[in-house]
């Protein structure tokens, strides 16, 4: 089992903002599944399907980001899984714009998201993939929920169907490692 958790806010507002990476990624996943986030459970938009016999749920907690440790959390003990099967997408400020950095645990860093998913499962021993947004001299808060360019959307597009494509060769042959060096260039 595979539970492919994405970060962001609901809403149209914030459907093409920085903080929202993990849903923008996890909805070209599932495009190249054929899939669509019909379903809501645990707080949660999700689908699910099987991959060379192994069921992966991918989900958007729609609790917005300082609540998405009680999906997750919700979310592991409805599928009965473990953290070590949990990989989770976000956007990190702390990173250059358009890089991605994999890691199989650490700390939030200054993300709330994940602050509020370590708090709730106890533990930042769990996978992770981050992608770069970039610093700025701006107010945080304002700069994570600025509305993506055209173009910047395209340039992330690229970045998240190469993170698509990764995670399809790793519900393959399940080598974490792999996936960190073709991820963290």
């Amino acid at each position: 089992m595979l539970l492919i958790v994405g970060l962001g806010n609901p809403g149209r507002e914030y459907e093409k903002t920085l903080h929202n990476m993990g849903f923008l990624a996890l909805s070209v996943l599932a495009e190249k599944y054929g899939k669509k986030f019909v379903s809501f459970e645990c707080d949660s938009l999700t689908t699910l399907f099987q991959i060379n016999g192994g069921k992966i749920i991918l989900a958007k907690p729609q609790t917005y980001m300082n609540l998405s440790g009680k999906a997750v959390k919700g979310l592991l003990k409805k599928y009965d899984a473990s953290l070590s099967d949990l990989i989770v997408i976000y956007d990190d400020f702390d990173i250059p714009k358009l890089s991605v950095r994999a890691r199989e645990r650490g700390s939030a860093g200054t993300h709330n998201g994940m602050k509020s998913i370590i708090a709730e499962v106890n533990s930042d021993n769990f996978k992770r993939i981050r992608v770069g947004i970039g610093s700025t001299n701006i107010d945080k808060k304002d700069f994570v929920l600025s509305s993506l360019s055209n173009a910047d959307l395209e340039a992330y597009n690229n970045v998240f169907n190469e993170i698509a494509d990764t995670l399809i060769a790793y519900t393959s042959d399940n080598d974490f490692n792999n996936l960190m060096r073709t991820l963290n260039k």
